[in-house]
């Protein structure tokens, strides 16, 4: 197993990994007939995370967690921690290396989101650049009830096609509510949570320059690219992320403080 550089901030944990590592992991998980959840903590996440217990039960599910923000690579340094820029990953840099290394290695690829018809789109998308991939979807507008009719036949599509990489891409928190909710129906080695991924692929929203991703800017492209919907999250949740940098700050400085006046 890949020695982990796990990190606490902000109260959640991280583990820092590049897009190499990820597909290191996902390799480890199809090898030893592992099943684990990978996820990824950005900005968003961490104020759902904070916010509602049932995204706090499914990190604890989670084995691991990347980051997926370099606003969180900047705090992280700030910090003090030995975090690099290549250990912020996000699926619009990972998919391409994600699916060179399943088709050079025969992983079923299944992924579960978007609206109908976009999916299908953005796998026929990735089965012409990369010659025998195999990669089954489905679209993700199934209601949340894991008995319903719909769900099962979901379900039942995924475990019949075998996947090694099951990707969840309905946006959060519904993708991780979903995956809390039917994990021991899964049958897969490894399950990723990947946003708005097939999205990206299929064209169906602008994919912002890679130099504002690295840049950090990555979220202003986004929010003027769809204002009405991400106007709350780029705008208003930053505010409580920054309340919980200061907080972390305090309790550091005043941890350093007590441990002065003890020596």
């Amino acid at each position: 197993m890949k020695k982990r550089f796990s990190y606490k901030l902000l109260g959640v944990k991280v583990d820092a990994l590049s897009i190499r590592d990820l597909n290191l992991l996902i390799e480890e998980s199809i090898y030893n007939n592992d099943k684990w959840i990978i996820a990824n903590h950005n900005l968003h996440s961490l104020y759902l995370f904070h916010n509602a217990p049932k995204m706090q039960a499914f990190y604890a599910k989670a084995e691991y967690t990347h980051i997926d923000s370099m606003p969180l690579v900047f705090i992280g340094k700030l910090l003090g921690f030995p975090m690099k820029r290549e250990q912020r990953v996000t699926y619009v840099d990972w998919i391409w290396p994600l699916m060179a290394e399943a088709a050079n290695k025969g992983w079923r690829v299944f992924y579960l989101g978007s609206k109908p018809g976009v999916a299908e789109q953005g796998a026929s998308i990735l089965r012409q650049r990369f010659s025998g991939l195999q990669i089954a979807c489905a679209h993700g507008y199934i209601g949340m009830d894991k008995d319903s009719q719909q769900n099962l036949a979901t379900l039942a599509a995924i475990n019949a096609y075998k996947p090694h990489v099951l990707m969840v891409g309905m946006g959060m928190p519904r993708q991780e509510y979903w995956i809390s909710e039917n994990l021991e129906h899964i049958d897969t080695n490894t399950i990723l949570t990947s946003g708005a991924c097939m999205d990206y692929v299929a064209g169906a929203i602008p994919t912002p320059p890679r130099w504002m991703g690295k840049m950090g800017l990555e979220w202003l492209y986004r929010l003027l690219s769809e204002p009405k919907r991400l106007w709350r999250r780029y705008l208003l949740e930053p505010w409580f992320v920054g309340t919980l940098f200061l907080r972390e700050i305090w309790s550091i400085s005043s941890q350093q403080k007590n441990n002065k006046y003890k020596t």
